[in-house]
């Protein structure tokens, strides 16, 4: 057994990652292989007010909150960042976040630039690690490639990405950068960082 595979003793909390891209950098593909390629993740459940899917179950995919009890909990500061989002409220829970962190497994938190903003006043020693596409037109050429959306969604989802992009280079705070242009160097580069910071514990 490695050095990376030990269990953290009692007194050493978790690392908190926080992952930002905009829509088609790779960000959903990266996280499951990082996943898998690294010991003592856990992935950031998010407490929403929208009803679940036919897949999805409480605790598990969301946690789903009526929208009165998400406002109780927004009254109450229980959310480390949040946002309404196509009429319905998202937030992260910073109970779950603490049990993880305490516990000595690490968090993995997918966030965009503007949650991550908020994020970082409850938890500035988290680690932002910012995804990019190589470049805007193969972003397009990515989400043409996907066939799911209009050219007008695609065009709306391009024009927030580069919004996404000017605020995080301004505003954001990203210890790492990783430009997706080669999807298997992109993995690498993902779980090398990491594990180096999980490493330098």
């Amino acid at each position: 057994m490695t050095d990376l595979q030990q269990p953290l003793p009692p007194h050493s909390p978790g690392k908190i990652f926080v992952f930002s891209a905009a829509s088609g950098a790779g960000k959903t593909t990266l996280l499951d292989y990082l996943k898998r390629s690294v010991p003592n993740l856990v992935y950031s459940i998010s407490a929403t007010t929208r009803s679940p899917r036919m897949s999805e179950k409480d605790g598990v995919h969301y946690f789903f909150l009526s929208e009165s009890e998400f406002k109780r909990r927004i009254a109450s500061s229980e959310f480390a960042e949040w946002a309404v989002v196509h009429g319905h409220y998202y937030g992260t829970p910073r109970r779950f976040v603490d049990e993880v962190t305490v516990s000595g497994q690490h968090i993995i938190m997918d966030i965009d630039v503007f949650g991550k903003k908020k994020f970082d006043i409850v938890y500035p020693q988290s680690v932002g690690i910012l995804l990019l596409p190589p470049s805007i037109d193969v972003l397009r050429q990515r989400l043409l490639r996907r066939n799911t959306d209009s050219l007008s969604v695609i065009d709306l989802r391009i024009a927030n990405a580069v919004k996404e992009m000017e605020f995080a280079k301004k505003e954001g705070k990203y210890e790492y950068t990783v430009v997706n242009d080669d999807l298997e160097r992109a993995k690498f580069e993902v779980v090398g960082i990491v594990r180096n910071v999980i490493a330098a514990r």
